[in-house]
């Protein structure tokens, strides 16, 4: 997608206006991006508007199971919050900057905050499936990075500090919130890396030998796109397998579905507590 930042800067406008007209009024303060299996968080929102992303001027959609492809707006804990009920991946096909187009829309929407979820494989020996893991940092091991290219002054210098990536605040209250809830919660480093396939099992111990807890194929770009635009960022994984070579069979997009949705009341119940504190 080879826009000028004045194209790509007027889509962004143009999206969000379109949310803002559908949404009448109605302010959301929070995001929260719905990894794989996740989406029925969504369901919880009261007072609750679907904004298809087939819709919204300029959007990508959808094209993974899992992903419902819709923005879910309402209360939560007394919050007005908009769910991604579906996220854009790299391996769709998809530019990074149209991965990311909703975040930059969020901004113009005046959301303040962005609660990053995902599916993720555990690389660390003490991980199980089911296993949630706050995220304390990432790594980009793809050679790839949405903020290439002409910087979008409206949004952000050009060089930034991504030393606490995600806010070291919300990462207290989630360990709060998670012993209140009495919800086990780990916490590590994210690797992302772009998929479609699953990693060998010589990646990961290449990934656990520097310092990775978990790999998935989202996240990063999201991220760092929300830190560029001033978001304050809180990320959450959940460990719906082993990663490759550590248990004894294939790794397969169904137990990834079948995890998530296993320990989905738990995510549920830890996401809407950080909701209604933050």
């Amino acid at each position: 997608m080879n826009f000028s930042a004045e194209e790509y800067t007027r889509q962004v406008q143009e999206a969000a206006a379109y949310i803002k007209e559908k949404l009448g009024g109605r302010a959301p303060e929070i995001a929260i991006t719905l990894g794989s299996g996740l989406g029925d968080l969504a369901d919880h929102l009261v007072d609750a508007v679907q904004i298809p992303y087939g819709e919204i001027p300029h959007f990508p959609v959808s094209t993974v199971a899992g992903h419902k492809g819709q923005f879910v707006v309402g209360k939560l804990e007394g919050r007005e919050v908009l769910c991604m009920q579906g996220r854009f991946h790299y391996y769709e096909g998809y530019d990074l900057k149209q991965v990311t187009l909703p975040v930059r829309v969020m901004k113009l929407l005046g959301i303040s905050t962005l609660i990053v979820t995902n599916a993720a494989g555990g690389i660390n020996t003490g991980f199980r499936p089911g296993n949630l893991m706050l995220i304390e940092d990432h790594l980009n091991l793809t050679g790839e990075n949405p903020l290439i290219g002409e910087n979008l002054e409206v949004f952000g210098d050009r060089f930034f500090d991504m030393t606490v990536a995600y806010d070291a605040e919300y990462r207290a209250l989630a360990e709060q919130l998670a012993a209140e809830l009495n919800i086990p919660l780990q916490k590590g480093v994210y690797a992302w890396l772009t998929g479609p396939n699953y990693e060998t099992p010589a990646e990961i111990r290449y990934l656990r030998a520097i310092g990775a807890d978990a790999v998935g194929m989202s996240t990063v770009p999201e991220v760092l796109v929300a830190r560029h635009s001033g978001l304050r960022v809180c990320g959450i994984s959940c460990i719906t397998n082993l990663a490759a070579g550590m248990g004894d069979g294939l790794l397969s997009h169904e137990e990834v579905k079948e995890t998530a949705d296993r320990v989905k009341v738990d995510f549920i119940r830890l996401v809407t507590a950080l909701t209604g504190r933050m």
